[in-house]
């Protein structure tokens, strides 16, 4: 999702839950994202992810990003959409992780959410996903 504040450009990303993350912060927030279901269309598994991961409804029109390859090797296809919301308002659904001590724990997907400006957003997201911002950017140069 990105929107146009004061003539500039913002996207939201949200930071990732859990122990791992929690002390984590530049290079570890990301676009709602998740893999498809099987037999389902990318950008209905996109629209499904995004909604779980915040709690809203995307609405189109939906622009599609050249997918990335994470280091993990995994394949992040992307659509952008012009929206708002407050970001204090997001809800992410719940996911449960067994830890190696074999306890399970259960946290949110994404602990919270914000819209950053191109440099923050750049600074903040995970570096894998840093070409979808870079794309956004010139595709919507001129839209301000």
């Amino acid at each position: 999702m990105y929107r146009f504040r004061d003539g500039q450009l913002e996207v939201l990303l949200g930071h990732p839950g859990g122990p791992f993350y929690e002390h984590r912060d530049d290079g570890s927030w990301s676009i709602p994202k998740g893999a498809p279901e099987r037999g389902e269309r990318l950008l209905e598994a996109a629209k499904r992810e995004f909604e779980e991961e915040t709690g809203i409804l995307p609405k189109g029109p939906f622009m599609a990003l050249t997918p990335v390859l994470q280091r993990s090797g995994r394949i992040v296809y992307a659509w952008a959409f012009e929206g708002d919301c407050d970001p204090n308002d997001v809800v992410s659904n719940l996911v449960t992780v067994t830890l190696p001590s074999g306890r399970t724990v259960e946290f949110p997907e994404m602990d919270r959410s914000d819209f950053f400006g191109l440099g923050l957003a750049r600074l903040k997201i995970n570096g894998g996903q840093l070409p979808l911002i870079n794309e956004l950017e010139k595709r919507l140069k001129n839209y301000a």
